[in-house]
């Protein structure tokens, strides 16, 4: 029985899902993404529970730092790359691979006397970062000649959508760099390896599968073979009997329809459960979904208890994971899942579990 919000981290989970990256990409080495705290799981966490990867990926060199310091081996990349000389010194000091992605960061690495490792970010249409396509061969070339090694990359903007053609235009592209190139090539995140194989390459950049969450819009998780890494649960710590139309909750919004019993589950916003699920927002209470009634405040949420007599104080309430895909609280709430493993607050409380 759990008397605070508690998130629960499934070691074997994440271990699991890596096994289903090695199904959907055979033969391609493995670049788990941690950036972001692991995407909430704890970047530590997830560093050690997934040893088998061929190499991780962070966003930031602060990142980086922080796996070395805690005896992780394998090589990191970071995926922002270095900003200052302060940053290429670290990069250099705890063997850091650097991710390339504008003129000016190639202008900082001439003043490394022994450059990193580094990857060239190509933009083949998402718009963000990288060297344009005419441009990447020139900038490659400029990294060999300072002795450098180096791989090219790019991003998928649209692969989470299997009926939009502009994955197939970016892999085109990509390709136009890459069969001129000799270096190790990557393109494929989570939804390019699980949809697109023609994206796969020599290197795939899994990020939000191996956490138990679907890449794909309008596939679940569980219909690719992917568990749940956490799951979020809190106390249900009162029950009260109400009138047919007693509001509930700020603003009063909504009242109760009939006599009848209402839950109040000790978690909010303020934990990290989202203030703007839509009606549609369910929780599970002994294997039964509860519809979520009211506005979601700081501490607490409401639930509807008509028909789950047996709902008692004390029960345990799953906001997602185990039984409760995270992609469906996502949508009542008009968001990702990214944004709900990122948003726990520090104040939840963390267990680790390996079954």
């Amino acid at each position: 029985m759990i008397v605070e919000p508690t998130v629960t981290f499934n070691l074997a989970a994440l271990r699991h899902n890596l096994q289903q990256v090695r199904h959907f990409a055979p033969g391609c080495r493995v670049m788990a993404v941690i950036k972001a705290d692991g995407y909430g799981h704890g970047i530590l966490r997830v560093a050690q529970a997934l040893q088998e990867v061929d190499a991780f990926a962070v966003a930031r060199i602060s990142e980086g730092v922080q796996l070395r310091k805690a005896g992780i081996d394998k090589p990191v990349v970071v995926l922002g790359g270095a900003h200052a000389r302060e940053e290429l010194d670290q990069a250099g000091k705890r063997a850091l691979s650097l991710v390339v992605h504008h003129p000016g960061q190639l202008e900082l690495l001439q003043q490394a006397s022994d450059p990193p490792e580094c990857w060239l970010k190509v933009d083949t249409g998402m718009n963000r970062l990288g060297f344009p396509v005419e441009a990447a061969l020139p900038a490659l070339q400029q990294l060999q000649s300072r002795g450098v090694m180096a791989g090219v990359m790019s991003h998928l903007a649209n692969a989470d959508d299997r009926d939009d053609d502009y994955t197939r235009q970016q892999a085109s592209r990509f390709q136009s760099v890459v069969e001129r190139y000799t270096g190790p090539a990557s393109l494929a995140n989570s939804a390019g390896i699980v949809a697109w194989p023609e994206t796969h390459g020599d290197w795939v950049r899994p990020g939000i599968m191996l956490y138990g969450a679907s890449p794909l819009q309008g596939v679940t998780a569980a219909s690719l073979d992917l568990r749940p890494a956490m799951t979020f649960k809190a106390p249900v710590i009162s029950i009260r009997q109400l009138a047919a139309g007693d509001p509930v909750g700020y603003g009063g919004r909504w009242r109760a329809p009939e006599s009848m019993r209402l839950g109040v589950v000790g978690v909010g916003y303020g934990d990290g459960y989202p203030r703007e699920v839509s009606a549609q927002a369910q929780l599970l209470i002994r294997e039964r979904r509860v519809p979520v009634v009211g506005r979601v405040s700081m501490d607490t949420l409401t639930v509807d208890l008509r028909g789950h007599d047996q709902v008692q104080v004390g029960d345990e309430a799953t906001l997602w994971g185990d039984g409760l895909p995270v992609e469906e609280v996502a949508q009542a709430a008009n968001t990702i899942s990214y944004t709900l493993f990122c948003g726990l607050k520090e104040r939840v409380r963390r267990v680790e579990i390996d079954s």
